[in-house]
């Protein structure tokens, strides 16, 4: 798997570093299962989406650097990672989604999208915590 040095950096991380970027991404999940407004349901959904992204890319041995295209890219090795471009596509029209609602003068969230976006995210949960787990990161306190 080839990391573009543009975007990510070599480092060795520690099992609590990684812990700690899987305990975050967690966080922002559960905030989002806890909220009923689509808005903050979909912003709490993105940022652990990349958070869950950051945390496979530092499981493999890498720091993403923060600049335009990064979160693009995080999603991209995760999809890559993870080994599913369905990932890819649909962690895309999210990202596509934020950028719209963010840079383009807002958009409505339905909250059909919100729960579409929950439940693509608690599978991207399931599928980092195997993956990690499968890596001999003890990941089974959470």
């Amino acid at each position: 798997m080839i990391f573009e040095t543009k975007y990510f950096k070599k480092i060795n991380f520690s099992q609590k570093q990684i812990d700690n970027y899987f305990v975050c991404a967690i966080k922002d999940m559960k905030i989002a299962e806890k909220h009923n407004d689509p808005d903050v349901r979909f912003q709490f959904v993105f940022n652990s989406l990349i958070k869950f992204g950051i945390t496979l890319v530092a499981s493999q041995g890498y720091k993403v650097s923060s600049r335009k295209g990064h979160h693009q890219k995080v999603l991209e090795k995760m999809s890559e990672i993870l080994n599913n471009n369905d990932i890819l596509i649909n962690s895309e029209r999210i990202r596509k989604t934020r950028n719209t609602e963010l840079y383009d003068g807002g958009i409505i969230i339905t909250e059909k999208q919100a729960e579409e976006y929950l439940s693509f995210l608690k599978e991207i949960h399931v599928l980092s915590k195997s993956f990690l787990d499968g890596e001999g990161f003890n990941l089974s306190i959470f």
